[in-house]
């Protein structure tokens, strides 16, 4: 029989995975999850949803399948002198619970940028953390270099045979699990691609009929890009907020295996995934990782947009290892993911009473935010958020406004009032003459935000910085600095030079109505 290791990429079907899936060796670390009806849910989209439960794995993620199928088949000479692996997130804790198990030594390497909550969780397994660089590129490389040195086996997060076959084993239990007449639709969230490739090949191999969907982030969509490129394509940089899944290359293994046997694609963006967390609290009382419930922003948006109805839709809830302080966040945007919120920028006169007659207008629609500053000008402009019974209110709201007279910019769509603008409202400075603004990425660590003030210190003075922590690996600033004409290809080459991914933001509507 074929042996695992003497696969290459390209030389896996679906009945070699579901042979590695059937003689896998998970359960001795790994639980079977069980299906959770999803009524709210079912209720809103007109379709049964299931949810397959691998949040409620010991480690709280699908990871562990993988990693213990994989270190439990070593041979006794790799189990005695141990495992590495580079891993920021879920896979890291895998590694290390697998090894408790086994009784081995397990190194992982981890960016500097990892929340305190998951070096922790890994130490407290007693797995060996090696802090390097900013990024998963920086751990892995750092990864590769000391197993060479100390000759242990390189555990990958996801394209590994026997790693993937690991995850397939949620296809084995859900395919048990569902008793309903006819096919279903599977929605799986997609990083690397382990999960997904690992998946769909078990079930196409027993159940053709069952359609595999995968869902990927709208700015994290390294397998879409790749699928539709026909070759592996490396994205130049991913989303910062759906983490668990932000890979730039997917996997050689599981390239090959995702596009023989997936059967179509959806992507989302940041606000339907914090809607997704919302969702699946209300119908389990359970916080998701934004990782964790993709699959269910998928879902939604693939009902909607194929007018599905009256069908059986199951979606992967992989994850819930989230740090509590990122819930701020998610709580901000939920009510716009479900597009139940409006974000508006409304130009109303400066003068006694408009206040009141804004809010007349608004009728009995219930504000969620007002966000005001007074200046010296013949018109005011507000930030205001409303909530609304269903989206197509939205339209009707603005549509209201405009025909009483009211200039509205609908700011619902906009990133950067999302994050920075809604804060800093009435922040006005006419004497910051030549601000160009930019909307800055930098790792989220102790003594991040001072190095990049270090870096960003300069003969460009600064005019506008706002900076607030989300829970992230990453941090996000919006700063302004004054650039006199003439410096603007100096000001290019510092921008080059600084080292952080940088967007211009001098031209967004929130920022010119806001804080110009």
């Amino acid at each position: 029989m074929t042996q695992p290791q003497e696969f290459e990429p390209g030389q896996m079907d679906a009945m070699d995975v579901l042979r590695l899936a059937l003689t896998g060796k998970v359960y001795g670390a790994a639980v079977e999850t069980p299906i959770s009806e999803a009524p709210r849910l079912s209720a809103r989209t007109g379709n049964r949803v299931l949810l397959k439960r691998e949040d409620l794995q010991p480690i709280f993620s699908f990871k562990l399948r993988g990693a213990y199928n994989k270190m439990a088949q070593l041979s006794p000479e790799q189990r005695q002198r141990g495992v590495i692996t580079a891993s920021a997130g879920n896979h890291a804790q895998g590694v290390a619970y697998a090894a408790q198990e086994l009784n081995m030594r397990a190194v992982i390497v981890m960016p500097a940028t990892t929340p305190e909550i998951k070096i922790g969780g890994c130490r407290a397994r007693g797995a060996e953390v090696v802090l390097h660089g900013d990024s998963f590129s920086d751990a892995e490389t750092h990864a590769y270099a000391l197993q060479r040195q100390l000759g242990l086996t390189f555990v990958h997060p996801f394209d590994d045979p026997l790693v993937l076959a690991g995850q397939g084993t949620v296809a084995l239990e859900l395919l048990r699990q569902i008793e309903t007449q006819g096919g279903y639709t599977v929605f799986v969230p997609v990083g690397g691609g382990g999960l997904i490739a690992g998946v769909a090949s078990v079930i196409k191999a027993l159940r053709p009929d069952v359609r595999v969907v995968g869902v990927e982030p709208d700015d994290s969509d390294a397998m879409y890009q790749s699928l539709q490129a026909d070759a592996r394509v490396r994205l130049d940089s991913v989303g910062i907020f759906v983490d668990g899944v932000a890979v730039k290359q997917v996997g050689a293994y599981t390239f090959d295996l995702t596009r023989r046997y997936v059967d179509d694609w959806v992507r989302v963006n940041t606000d339907q995934v914090c809607a997704a967390i919302k969702d699946v609290f209300d119908d389990t009382r359970a916080v998701m990782e934004p990782a964790g419930a993709l699959a269910v922003a998928g879902l939604k948006q693939y009902a909607e947009d194929h007018g599905l109805s009256g069908e059986t839709l199951v979606a992967l809830t992989c994850g819930a290892n989230v740090n509590f302080d990122r819930l701020r966040h998610v709580s901000e945007r939920a009510e716009i993911g479900e597009q139940r919120e409006a974000i508006l920028a409304v130009t109303i006169p400066e003068r006694a009473g408009a206040f009141r007659e804004f809010i007349e207008v608004i009728g009995a629609r219930a504000v969620t935010e007002f966000n005001y500053r007074y200046a010296p000008r013949s018109e005011a402009q507000i930030f205001v958020g409303v909530q609304l019974a269903s989206a197509g209110q939205r339209g009707e709201l603005v549509d209201t406004l405009t025909a009483r007279g009211y200039a509205v910019t609908d700011l619902t769509g906009d990133e950067l009032a999302k994050v920075h603008i809604r804060h800093m409202v009435g922040g006005r400075a006419p004497e910051a003459e030549g601000e160009r603004v930019y909307s800055f990425t930098f790792p989220e660590r102790p003594g991040a935000l001072l190095e990049f003030l270090t870096h960003l210190h300069g003969r460009w003075n600064i005019s506008l910085f706002h900076y607030r922590n989300h829970g992230s690996a990453h941090g996000r600033v919006l700063a302004g600095l004054q650039v006199p004409p003439g410096d603007e290809q100096d000001f290019a080459a510092f921008l080059h030079d600084l080292g952080y991914p940088a967007d211009e933001m001098t031209h967004n509507p929130a920022y010119r109505l806001f804080l110009t």
